[in-house]
């Protein structure tokens, strides 16, 4: 969410009962969106786990999420890995298709 001073509108979020008031330059919708993901995720690890104080469950959480990002960046090498391959194997298909007869 970057921002610059003469464009970030403040946004009133509340995450794990605390209430933020933060600043963003881009759509205030998307933030409220992430600021209640990010609750439910942190309730959802307080609910599960006994752990009520808010650092050690905001820990728990980016761990959540550093988890699922790297999972998610592993995917996303995966599919990068089979367009690559996919895209030298029509690439070869078309040479073939190209090439002149020969005579």
């Amino acid at each position: 969410m970057a921002s610059s001073a003469g464009s970030s509108k403040p946004v009133k979020v509340t995450i794990f009962q605390q209430t933020y008031t933060l600043r963003t330059s881009g759509d205030p919708v998307e933030l409220e969106e992430l600021a209640v993901s990010l609750d439910r995720l942190m309730e959802s690890i307080a609910a599960r786990t006994g752990v009520n104080d808010p650092a050690q469950v905001a820990v728990l959480a980016g761990l959540h999420l550093a988890d699922r990002l790297r999972a998610l960046e592993r995917e996303l090498a995966e599919l990068r890995r089979r367009i690559e391959e996919k895209s030298k194997q029509f690439s070869l298909l078309l040479e073939r298709v190209l090439e002149p007869p020969e005579s």
